[in-house]
């Protein structure tokens, strides 16, 4: 339990002041023998234990009215139905939230969205518990923000919500610094979050380091969670994955693929999605059976006046989530997809710039440059989506070239050398190559997202069916994306990199695996690769809510807003969906395709991330009007008054006839004559 005036509870030793009372009363009285009472006292031994009883719980009640009376003067707080182990009111209180469209998730009984409920109770709770410091972390990137009251939480523009996910190990992080440079004293840092688990990120190796750094701080740090975890159901999303500008004889027409999700398998819907381009609007019925149905090459002619740039927005009706409801895009005359081939070994190169040319739509236009790795510092990388390199990794002016290309977007995908050596790029080293006498099979691969991820019709790729017979190690940090047995990588992606850097640890060549003979996972990778490439490229571009920022605000560009909320800071630019333009070019800003997925971490999950740490979970709901504390001094003075009276009855004499004289039934004894 947690007092707001901790120490009034140095008054509890008070509560021994009836027992002492009461021994200083019995010293008043001196006990005489005398022989003429002895029978008497015999007589009432029957009655003295009724009276024992009666006096100790008299004593009882006087002892629990004093420490009633102390503990109601201590201001007790309790939150939701448990109290908390705890301390005094703290000198810091930290607010660190979650902003994710998926807290836009409404219940069906209250208009509140989970990120609008947790706004108010936090302001409650944070006004009983009176911190001396109330401090807002809900961005990675931006500075932690000291607030003038609790209150300012419920209108703060930063408070409000957004289309980027939650990073909650950098956000902790932020916390952290926080701390540790101000020299806050007794710290609570208050979670609100729906646990989802793009947001948290459990597997993440920095939670240790997060843990481990609170734990030595010298000052108390103490977590509470309030979690809005209920999922929402029923709950529909929409999004774009492709857009294209294709010309049908004398009519231009935008030829569109969208998909729509839901998080559980239901029954049957027929889902009205709507399109609106140039102010005109049409709406085509999707028919939605499991958790995923696309719209594939949906055909929508252009107005001859219309220019070959512009942007739309695809929407469907409202539901449990307004956030996820609609997905702004841009469109463009597409650009090519080109890509150089970097290969020491002939048969890789070859291999791999066949299956650049292919183009995966007939009237794409694709072309695949090879070269040696001697002669990669003299190619043009200008109009280049991707560059397949199998070598060494590079170095000097390679490096510098490599470098600035991934700079402005681009992708690369190495595979290894004939002959590792010691040479590093990106944190990337190759070790040594390892046989395998009996060729191996990749054992898991992440199908929710990047290079090997399902199909549009949810189909999954024959990753696992992909045979390897040697695979070359490297050392560097990375995310697996397929791993082999006993947890060797496939293919990786390198984090915290510019552009997209992956690792493939085996070629095409027949004497490594059959990457080539089974083409469509290698033909998949690279295809993927040079879509994420040719979209940096165009003068259109989609790019994902928080990396948006990045874009919006580049120096000697500015953007206008074409659509999206128009009261944005600009502390917040490319934080919330909408349509920019700059020039001749268009950007369309959306949600990240993991806030659709809806996947939620488990309770004992998060838990486990707070091991070792104060910490307590309060479990939340959308639209919900409870308090997350609440002082309950009344309560300890109803007790103080209710024992006073007990007391009071367990003192009242006892009627007349109700007690027994000891001496009646005894007869008189008759005088001597």
């Amino acid at each position: 339990m947690t007092f707001l005036q901790p120490l009034m509870l140095a008054a509890l030793p008070l509560v021994s002041l009836p027992i002492i009372i009461h021994l200083i009363n019995q010293r008043r009285f001196q006990t005489v023998q005398w022989a003429a009472m002895m029978f008497l006292l015999s007589a009432r031994a029957m009655s003295r234990g009724y009276s024992r009883l009666r006096n100790w719980l008299i004593m009882a009640m006087r002892m629990l009215a004093v420490a009633a009376v102390i503990f109601a003067i201590g201001r007790p707080l309790s939150r939701g139905w448990l109290a908390l182990a705890g301390g005094a009111r703290p000198d810091t209180a930290i607010v660190v939230l979650d902003r994710s469209p998926s807290m836009q998730q409404r219940s069906a009984a209250a208009a509140d969205t989970k990120l609008d409920t947790g706004r108010r109770q936090l302001v409650e709770s944070l006004a009983t518990l009176g911190a001396s410091r109330c401090v807002l972390v809900t961005d990675p990137a931006v500075k932690p923000l000291e607030l003038a009251s609790p209150a300012a939480l419920a209108d703060l523009p930063a408070a409000g919500p957004a289309a980027v996910p939650a990073d909650l190990p950098l956000l902790l992080q932020a916390a952290y610094d926080y701390v540790k440079e101000n020299a806050a004293g007794a710290t609570e840092v208050w979670i609100c979050s729906d646990q989802r688990s793009n947001d948290w990120a459990p597997e993440n190796g920095a939670w240790g380091g997060i843990r481990d750094a609170f734990t030595k701080l010298p000052q108390q740090v103490r977590f509470q969670l309030l979690s809005f975890r209920e999922p929402a159901e029923g709950n529909m999303a929409v999004r774009v994955t492709d857009t294209k500008l294709e010309k049908r004889g004398d009519i231009r027409a935008l030829v569109v693929t969208v998909a729509a999700t839901r998080q559980e398998d239901g029954e049957r819907v027929v889902l009205p999605v709507t399109f609106e381009i140039g102010g005109v609007s049409s709406t085509v019925q999707l028919e939605l059976t499991g958790r995923e149905a696309v719209l594939k090459n949906h055909v929508i002619p252009l107005d001859r006046a219309a220019g070959s740039r512009g942007w739309g927005k695809v929407s469907i009706p409202a539901d449990a989530n307004i956030a996820d409801n609609e997905f702004y895009f841009v469109f463009d005359e597409p650009v090519a997809r080109k890509t150089v081939v970097v290969a020491e070994d002939p048969a890789a190169r070859r291999w791999l710039a066949l299956l650049a040319e292919i183009p995966p739509e007939k009237d794409q236009r694709s072309a695949a440059e090879a070269v040696a790795p001697e002669a990669f510092v003299t190619t043009a990388l200008d109009e280049t989506a991707l560059v397949l390199w199998q070598g060494q990794f590079p170095a000097g002016r390679d490096a510098e070239a490599l470098t600035a290309f991934l700079a402005r977007g681009g992708q690369v995908v190495f595979f290894p050398p004939d002959v590792p050596t010691e040479t590093t790029f990106a944190g990337l080293t190759w070790r040594s190559w390892a046989n395998h006498p009996q060729p191996v099979k990749p054992v898991s691969w992440r199908t929710d997202q990047d290079l090997l991820s399902n199909t549009l019709a949810g189909g999954a790729l024959p990753v696992g069916e992909v045979q390897v017979f040697r695979s070359c190690a490297f050392a560097g940090d990375h995310v697996p994306l397929a791993s082999l047995p006993e947890a060797a990588p496939l293919l990786a992606r390198v984090a915290d990199t510019a552009g997209g850097v992956y690792v493939c640890t085996t070629t095409p060549n027949g004497r490594d695996s059959a990457l080539a003979s089974e083409g469509v996972v290698l033909y998949a990778i690279v295809q993927r690769a040079i879509d994420r490439g040719v979209a940096v490229l165009g003068k259109s571009r989609q790019v994902d809510a928080g990396p948006a920022a990045e874009v919006l605000t580049a120096k000697g560009i500015e953007w206008s807003r074409l659509a999206g909320p128009a009261d944005v800071l600009s502390t917040e630019i490319g934080r919330h969906a909408g349509v920019f333009a700059a020039d001749d070019r268009l950007v369309a800003v959306n949600r990240p395709a993991e806030e659709d997925a809806g996947r939620i971490a488990a309770d004992d999950r998060i838990d486990g991330l707070f091991r070792d740490l104060s910490y307590t979970r309060l479990t939340g709901t959308a639209g919900s009007t409870d308090s997350l504390v609440q002082e309950i001094w009344r309560a300890f003075l109803i007790a103080m008054v209710l024992a006073l009276i007990v007391e009071g009855l367990l003192c009242l004499p006892k009627s007349a006839g109700a007690e027994r004289s000891p001496f009646e039934g005894l007869r008189p004894v008759e005088a001597a004559a």
